[in-house]
């Protein structure tokens, strides 16, 4: 059966990325990681982010999370949404739009499982505007990931 005239097609399916990594420290460290804004401060952001000034997390379904981080040419970029699923020391899904841009809202997903010595964490961004939006969160996410690497294994839990 064809859709009303009236309806407008499904949306072709938007860009997406999905990075793993596997840390050696229990999944309750990696959940601080992305839940304490103090402890966000200290990895979020690629290498180019210098500093996060600012992390606000209201840590509750339908809260809110605003994150500003300072970049090594002096560019600020802030970036905040709201949390739309949480199971603690698991899975945050929460929604994703710079202040920039706000009309460009996409949505991530971090979950994270006990796996053998440590802990795995697979980070789905989903919706994306375009490919090229797509393909600069990936470099973004990725460089966060290290930098949380770093922090995971200097910080006392």
């Amino acid at each position: 059966m064809a859709p009303p005239a009236d309806r407008d097609p499904p949306d072709k399916e938007r860009p997406s990325l999905t990075l793993r990594r596997h840390y050696r420290v229990a999944p309750e460290k990696v959940w601080r990681a992305w839940t304490d804004p103090q402890a966000l401060k200290l990895w979020f952001g690629p290498g180019e982010i210098v500093a996060v000034p600012l992390a606000e997390i209201d840590l509750r379904v339908g809260g809110r999370f605003r994150v500003t981080m300072l970049a090594d040419d002096g560019e600020t970029h802030d970036v905040s949404g709201t949390y739309l699923e949480i199971v603690p020391n698991r899975k945050l899904v929460f929604s994703w739009a710079w202040r920039s841009t706000p009309e460009r809202e996409s949505r991530v997903t971090v979950q994270i499982e006990p796996d053998g010595d440590g802990c795995e964490l697979v980070l789905m961004h989903q919706q994306f505007f375009d490919e090229a939006a797509r393909d600069g969160h990936s470099h973004g996410w990725s460089g966060a990931l290290v930098k949380l690497e770093q922090w995971l294994g200097s910080a006392t839990a």
